[in-house]
């Protein structure tokens, strides 16, 4: 059967009011759009009930000194504020919810709803050639509870992939190794966004995995213009801050840097959850924001400055003067950092890293080689490439080793060679 003939489907979190996870399932469908393949990412209206379910059990034992658990409660509290409290701030998140419902409604190729993962693994049998996960934190041991991004109720005979998926942190609860020891294997063709991730498909499988990019960084600055008005949203010169945590140091870096710089501060406000100090360090505070106005803000301004991911790497992206802070300091083996550090050292900057207690002279003149950068990305993004077209063609053999490198010409891929060692193997 052709490639043309049965669709292939995308396991994504299109629905989160989340900027990065938004674009980046995106990204996948417009990568398969490119490469040719018919595709349309799975609804789960109707699984969303269970999913959930399950990642509440999850969540009632788990440790209350998981970052990731720390995050969701304040994001929980921002979700009551948001119904119990009368006036602006309810009113302008309802606005922003908004965008991103607009944004998901004209942008996504959906599938109908599926009522039950009975009907759901029907419908692979069916109708899909390939079922594709990815990216983003889709392997986060609550997601992991939850069973859905592990694609478990894809049938065998049926190609899967994992493209650029993430755990989100370095290290598994013990349940949930045994879970990913258990769903792992299933998929044929397996790609992860951290060398963290890598090396925790390698313990629990002996599988050799290559690092890809995440599915943003398959297009360039130019290409993302397709999805957001030409125009500045924000006139003049501005520093564009966008922070998930609630760190006032990061805030007070941004108050520092405008005097010195002369430049004002836009900020998005109340990202996961509410924080005091958005209300008064930023100039402007745009709340009718949706991912396509969320590049035309990193695009045009001066500065960005960010504790996100995705938000530095579009960042890159538009060669901006940026900074990206640390969310969580805490060194446990729940932190997310790992992302973040893969990232800038794959591109190469990893000095931008900074705590927000650094002086401003000391960091004002810092360049950024983006010769360098374009260069490091254009690798990445190559070698990305190959991985996913010879995983959509079903290639016998995807994982690393001396016979396979997704590079279909020499392996001209460099970021301390992680595809081909893992961290302490020669």
């Amino acid at each position: 059967m052709t490639m043309n003939t049965r669709k292939t489907a995308i396991v994504s979190c299109y629905f989160q009011p989340n900027y990065g996870s938004m674009l980046q399932a995106l990204a996948t469908q417009m990568a398969l759009d490119r490469l040719g393949y018919d595709n349309e990412t799975i609804c789960i209206d109707g699984l969303k009930k269970e999913i959930r379910l399950a990642k509440m059990r999850y969540f009632a034992g788990a440790s209350l000194t998981s970052d990731i658990l720390l995050s969701k409660a304040g994001m929980a509290m921002a979700r009551v504020r948001r119904k119990l409290l009368k006036g602006t701030y309810t009113r302008m998140m309802q606005e922003r919810l908004q965008a991103f419902s607009d944004f998901e409604h004209k942008c996504f190729r959906m599938s109908e709803a599926y009522g039950s993962r009975a009907e759901l693994t029907q419908a692979c049998a069916d109708k899909y050639s390939a079922v594709l996960v990815g990216s983003d934190q889709l392997w986060l041991p609550a997601n992991i509870a939850a069973d859905y991004y592990t694609l478990s109720f894809v049938p065998e005979s049926i190609n899967t992939i994992s493209y650029a998926t993430s755990f989100g942190q370095a290290q598994l609860p013990r349940s949930s190794e045994r879970a990913a020891m258990r769903f792992l294997p299933g998929i044929k063709h397996i790609s992860v966004r951290e060398k963290t991730g890598q090396k925790i498909v390698s313990r629990l499988t002996g599988r050799r995995v290559p690092i890809v990019a995440d599915p943003t960084l398959l297009f360039d600055g130019e290409e993302w213009k397709s999805v957001q008005q030409e125009e500045p949203l924000i006139k003049g010169d501005y520093i564009f801050c966008y922070f998930l945590g609630n760190n006032p140091k990061h805030r007070d870096f941004a108050v520092r840097l405008a005097d010195e710089t002369r430049c004002k501060i836009a900020a998005i406000p109340h990202v996961d959850e509410y924080v005091s100090s958005d209300e008064t360090y930023a100039d402007e505070t745009p709340w009718s924001v949706g991912p396509d106005a969320f590049l035309n803000l990193i695009r045009h301004a001066q500065w960005v400055l960010t504790d996100s991911y995705h938000c530095t790497a579009f960042s890159m992206q538009y060669e901006k003067k940026f900074f990206t802070f640390r969310r969580y300091h805490r060194k446990t083996r729940q932190s997310t950092n790992s992302r973040l550090d893969t990232l800038l050292e794959q591109c190469g900057v990893s000095e931008r890293l900074l705590t927000g207690e650094e002086e401003i002279s000391a960091c004002r003149d810092l360049m950024i080689d983006y010769e360098d950068v374009r260069s490091r990305i254009s690798r990445l993004r190559k070698y990305s490439w190959n991985f996913l077209k010879d995983a959509l063609e079903d290639k016998e053999e995807t994982d690393l080793n001396k016979f396979y490198s997704p590079s279909r010409d020499t392996h001209d891929f460099s970021q301390g060679d992680a595809q081909t060692r893992l961290d302490g193997e020669s």
